[in-house]
């Protein structure tokens, strides 16, 4: 159960750049990062683009219409019930585990050895078997969940309700939120994933861009 504690005030989310619109992508699903390039679900075709450029540097045809992941080899992709590994150099599906939501997935990431899943509407994130898709234990959020990444040893996760969106650090045993960053009015975040250093990449979902936004150092 959610820890049922005073929430933290939500500071403001400094973001310090946008990326697209991408030609012929209306809409950013996923996110992550490969350690050179940002990857962006938009529903059809999963986009590479170079994050110091700006470029598109790759594009898969792939069915990709939740989030992205990457476990240093190999994406992963949520597309509709499913979660495809896909070989990023040829672009071929390897292997496919069935998503928890059977559809109702959101944000998708790795670590530990494990892919961890959103439940948008369930307000819950999964840690999963990337072999089998077998649920291991499950995280409840007080927020719709987006995007999730982790980063540092910390949990975060993104929200979207209505025109608001925040990035939340969560105790991961718990769910408690332990900070809040608040994106400006009508600035969606559909995917998150961190670059393991200084920034977020938001998916931005309708608007067709990718935003970063600037981590803060926690104590």
């Amino acid at each position: 159960m959610t820890t049922k504690t005073t929430q933290p005030a939500a500071t403001a989310a400094q973001i310090v750049r946008e990326y697209g619109p991408f030609a012929a992508s209306e809409r950013i699903h996923g996110v992550t990062h490969d350690g050179q390039r940002v990857w962006a679900a938009t529903g059809d075709k999963l986009l590479a683009f170079d994050p110091e450029s700006g470029e598109p540097t790759r594009s898969l045809d792939l069915a990709c219409d939740a989030g992205t992941a990457f476990d240093g080899t190999h994406l992963y992709q949520i597309a509709e019930t499913r979660i495809d590994k896909i070989d990023p150099t040829t672009g071929q599906v390897v292997a496919s585990i069935p998503a928890p939501g059977s559809g109702s997935d959101s944000g998708l990431t790795w670590a530990e050895g494990s892919l961890w899943v959103g439940q948008y509407r369930d307000r819950k994130i999964h840690q999963v078997d990337p072999q089998t898709g077998k649920v291991m234990r499950t995280i409840e959020s007080n927020r719709f969940v987006t995007g999730v990444t982790w980063v540092d040893g910390d949990l975060w996760h993104g929200t979207w309700e209505g025109d608001e969106s925040e990035l939340r650090r969560i105790n991961p045993q718990s769910g408690a939120v332990l900070e809040r960053l608040a994106m400006p009015s009508g600035t969606v975040v559909s995917g998150l994933e961190s670059d393991g250093a200084e920034l977020f990449y938001c998916g931005g979902g309708p608007s067709g861009k990718v935003r970063a936004v600037r981590r803060p150092h926690c104590a």
